[in-house]
């Protein structure tokens, strides 16, 4: 009995019969981390982030707006050349995925990734400070999120940065925004929230795999035709600019209630039912 315990890993396990012991570190690293594992990556993230200076969260949350308007442009590209056939949305709708890989592998501040990152701490320790901390953030990023799609919807609108008829690409998928009411913004907007906390939570064990998870749960969000705060405030800047939208018209039909959705899809649904996983084990 004291061979067969020598021959079990750190936790306690023995070494099953025909399995060697690098056989069994084999596997261990293989393995899929557990659920609370998962929880306490995201959970520090989001502890990081909060920690970080305001003006470290501006400029990253600027450079997150500017990105994530190629999602826009690239889905202008591909229609633009696509034939208008009933399939042309299934293939166009990649161009979204291009912004947020370059918003998520570079690292930067986008607010509804920050919907459950921030989230999970507040929930672990609900504090007046911790609350505080993530309405920081919050709104240090929201706001340079906007700052830096408005700046990409006037540059692309008042220079001559793009040819005619590609601004043109982009005015047009932006226009799909007018026929939309307010609770169908914001039940869209539920659903995007939950769409990206999902991805947040899916890429600590993705590895590898990290490209094709933000390209799979954005693409979801384009082809569903679901409302994004960032990547949609792109289009209703540049409907704004263009005279289809007045600004207080578009902070209300579409700001207001695509927030909201964002932070119950992210927060209220998403974040919460996974610390609702972990909470008895953490």
């Amino acid at each position: 009995m004291t061979a067969a315990r020598s021959k079990g890993s750190g936790h306690g396990k023995q070494t099953p019969k025909g399995i060697s012991e690098q056989e069994v570190a084999d596997v261990e690293e293989m393995s899929s981390p557990r659920t609370p594992v998962i929880y306490e990556v995201v959970r520090r993230l989001g502890d990081e982030e909060m920690e970080r200076p305001a003006i470290s969260l501006w400029w990253s949350g600027v450079a997150a707006g500017l990105s994530i308007s190629f999602s826009l442009l690239a889905q202008a590209i591909l229609q633009s050349h696509l034939p208008d056939t009933a399939w042309r949305p299934l293939v166009s709708s990649l161009g979204y995925c291009v912004g947020f890989l370059m918003v998520v592998l570079g690292n930067q501040q986008l607010f509804t990734e920050s919907t459950i990152t921030v989230v999970l701490p507040v929930f672990k320790k609900l504090t007046w400070k911790n609350l505080g901390r993530m309405g920081r953030l919050w709104a240090i990023v929201l706001v340079a999120n906007f700052t830096g799609t408005l700046v990409a919807a006037i540059f692309c609108t008042f220079t001559p940065v793009l040819p005619a008829d590609l601004l043109q690409g982009m005015q047009a998928i932006s226009t799909d925004l007018l026929g939309l009411g307010w609770w169908t913004m914001f039940f869209r907007g539920v659903s995007s929230g939950f769409l990206i906390a999902a991805m947040v939570w899916m890429i600590p064990s993705a590895e590898s795999a990290k490209f094709a998870v933000i390209a799979l749960m954005t693409y979801l969000i384009a082809i569903g035709g679901f409302t994004h705060i960032v990547a949609g405030s792109m289009e209703a800047n540049m409907l704004v600019l263009h005279g289809d939208w007045e600004w207080w018209r578009m902070l209300g039909q579409f700001f207001v209630p695509v927030l909201l959705g964002n932070i119950v899809g992210g927060t209220a649904l998403f974040a919460l039912i996974s610390y609702a996983q972990v909470m008895k084990e953490i």
